[in-house]
């Protein structure tokens, strides 16, 4: 008597669920608009004064230049491996490697630091409800739990789950800014127009260039769209859309909202704890209106908690599918088709870290500087490499590529400029540390390419070659 047995093979994620919207919810929900807007505009006004609004275009510019390369990749090979599938095509699977971990290192990093902020956001508002003792440390600890432990949760149990619970709340949040915003203005009547904004009298250049840095800074995750080839409906079509126009809805966001703050707090602007709600004091809106303010900033960070666990999580799928990384994170949940196990463990350290620094006294908006900082070091890595790449393969594939050239050129060199700024004049402790931090995760990344180099060069072939077709029912 035989007995036959059978293997069991990925069930693939899900295909083809992911409409327009979602996947710009996707993009803008790793941005957190939201979040950038309630604290960004003050730290660039502080140097660029008047051209604070000068530092977000050219911000957004250089984020469009980034934009238009992963585009162009985006519309010829869709896959769930993002920039490390992008990159391969151009630097082979050491630049792909590169790309991949630090894209994975900016996602998580961005993940884990935003938890610090949505706690931090939680915490006030809890404070403003009369439970004055939940900005203690087991409050802030029990926040990260549930906070960490929800995001974790709604990654794992859809995309399409998730991607609405991010478009809800970003949409939430950005709608109740831009109440107050709008309404600030029609409060300033006349005294709403500023032309000195407008005029390049009097702008210190050196601090529009160093505010540039931070609104560069407000924009990384803005590509996190394209993690989703396979579940997007027409991918190829879909996520250059998704990635262009989420950059310039962003870009435009940023602008009116430096404008605005400006014009009503004026110098104060540099000046103040809370932008916004000064800005909110500054024209009487209504005491109810404060706490619905914190929610929608919480709600913006909790977004941002969700939409780079979903790139973390697609990463090491394909990574996992091509042997990059044990096999085993090559597969998706039966039921969800979500990969769970990577994600059951992402999450998890996100909250972990969280609370560690938590118990060492941190504060919560702390962990969001620090953290995040982290995060943006693999973004701008990951950026460059994309950008050297699409030049490459552009070239080697003999494609026009006169527009490539360009905006890879302003894109790796702000990407250059963007780093040094961040580590020159060296900045207090632990700032000053977490570029080597960065630098060491890298290497010991590295440390698993050797290994597959030497004992399975085989796998090296496969880099890069995982595509739509190919990511169900193998693994």
């Amino acid at each position: 008597m035989s007995q036959s047995t059978t293997q069991k093979v990925d069930a693939g994620l899900r295909e083809g669920v992911m409409s327009g919207p979602e996947l710009a919810a996707q993009a803008i929900a790793s941005i957190a608009p939201s979040a950038v807007i309630a604290f960004t505009a003050a730290s660039i006004f502080l140097g660029a004064g008047s051209g604070t609004m000068f530092a977000f275009v050219l911000a957004t510019i250089v984020i469009l230049c980034v934009g238009y390369i992963i585009s162009m990749f985006a519309k010829r090979h869709a896959s769930a491996g993002s920039l490390y599938t992008y990159v391969a095509q151009g630097l082979g699977p050491a630049g792909a490697f590169a790309a991949g971990v630090a894209l994975l290192i900016g996602s998580w990093g961005i993940a884990a630091g935003s938890l610090g902020g949505a706690v931090s956001y939680m915490s006030d508002l809890l404070v403003i409800f009369g439970i004055d003792s939940a900005g203690s440390t087991p409050w802030l600890i029990a926040l990260a739990v549930i906070i960490g432990g929800g995001a974790t949760f709604f990654t794992i149990r859809g995309i399409r789950v998730s991607a609405r619970i991010s478009l809800v709340l970003e949409l939430l949040s950005v709608a109740i800014i831009l109440v107050l915003l709008v309404t600030a203005l029609i409060v300033l009547g006349d005294a709403a127009w500023d032309p000195t904004q407008f005029s390049f009298e009097g702008v210190p250049f050196q601090g529009v260039a160093a505010g540039m840095v931070l609104g560069i800074l407000g924009f990384v995750g803005f590509s996190s769209a394209d993690a989703l080839g396979r579940e997007a409906k027409d991918p190829k079509k879909a996520i250059p859309r998704a990635i262009m126009w989420s950059a310039v809805a962003v870009g435009v966001l940023y602008v009116f909202s430096a404008y605005t703050q400006i014009a009503v707090l004026g110098d104060e602007l540099g000046e103040v704890a809370s932008p916004l709600q000064a800005v909110a004091e500054k024209v009487n809106m209504p005491g109810w209106f404060t706490p619905i303010l914190v929610f929608g900033v919480a709600a913006s960070f909790f977004a941002v908690v969700v939409a780079p666990l979903n790139v973390v999580g697609r990463i090491i799928y394909v990574m996992g599918k091509e042997g990059m990384v044990p096999e085993r994170f090559g597969r998706t949940h039966e039921t969800h088709l979500t990969p769970h196990r990577v994600l059951l463990i992402a999450g998890p350290a996100a909250i972990v870290l969280d609370i560690v620094l938590l118990l060492l006294g941190t504060h919560p908006m702390d962990i969001t500087v620090w953290v995040d900082t982290y995060g943006t070091y693999g973004y701008m890595v990951a950026y460059s490499l994309v950008a050297i790449a699409g030049v490459v393969y552009t070239t080697r594939e003999g494609i026009k590529n006169r527009m490539i050239w360009v905006t890879a050129t302003v894109a790796v060199v702000a990407m250059a400029y963007v780093f040094v700024a961040n580590v020159y004049p060296v900045p207090v402790f632990p700032l000053n540390v977490i570029p080597y931090i960065f630098i060491v995760t890298m290497l010991a990344a590295f440390s698993r390419y050797w290994w597959v180099k030497k004992n399975r060069p085989a796998v090296l072939g496969r880099v890069g070659k995982t595509h739509v077709e190919e990511m169900a029912g193998i693994g």
